[in-house]
């Protein structure tokens, strides 16, 4: 992605590795297959994120096939269903929600550790020059009925990976929001020595 275009849209306030700022959620996807090996390097990248315990609570299921990327659509909500269906890749994000090695202790940190692997993957497919955008709207019952998800672990989130696309090939209001979002200052979500 050209930063001169990413610039229009963000600006670090403290220097940071341009990575950063290229990593957005772009909905538009061109039909282009993913190879296995640069798509396997999200997940190898997602594999060293930290974990308490070194537990690594995170699955992922994949669906590259035509068949499965249609099971994943029939639990999407119909705004994310619209985009998403031109994506070569759907991922479910899953965590177990207890230790792996006891079946009756709950693991508090599954999905503060599972959004850690999902944050290296995400910023391992912006190197590679792919979009990773994560959605919360899907309906989580019907996901973890349709891909057979034991009831000890959540799913939170679907991915939609592939080659970012043209925008002219969404929807009128969906090229309007086909831009990288801006982000509160640093002040907004920090304070020191006490919640403000």
């Amino acid at each position: 992605m050209d930063m001169e275009f990413i610039k229009q849209y963000r600006q670090a306030h403290y220097e940071i590795d341009p990575v950063y700022l290229k990593r957005w959620s772009s909905r538009s996807f061109t039909n282009e297959d993913v190879p296995e090996d640069i798509l396997y390097s999200l997940f190898e990248a997602a594999r060293w994120a930290p974990s308490a315990g070194n537990h690594q609570p995170w699955r992922f299921i994949i669906a590259r096939s035509e068949t499965d990327r249609k099971k994943f659509l029939t639990f999407m909500k119909r705004g994310n269903a619209t985009w998403c269906d031109k994506a070569p890749v759907l991922v479910a994000v899953v965590s177990q929600k207890k230790w792996e090695d006891d079946d009756k202790d709950y693991n508090p940190t599954h999905a503060f550790d599972t959004g850690a692997a999902w944050g290296f993957l995400a910023m391992e497919a912006t190197r590679k020059g792919l979009v990773a955008h994560a959605m919360g709207g899907f309906d989580r019952e019907k996901a973890k009925a349709t891909l057979n998800i034991p009831k000890d672990y959540d799913v939170h989130a679907i991915i939609a990976i592939g080659y970012r696309g043209d925008k002219q090939n969404l929807s009128p209001d969906l090229q309007a929001r086909e831009n990288p979002s801006t982000r509160k200052s640093i002040k907004a979500f920090i304070s020191e020595g006490t919640f403000k």
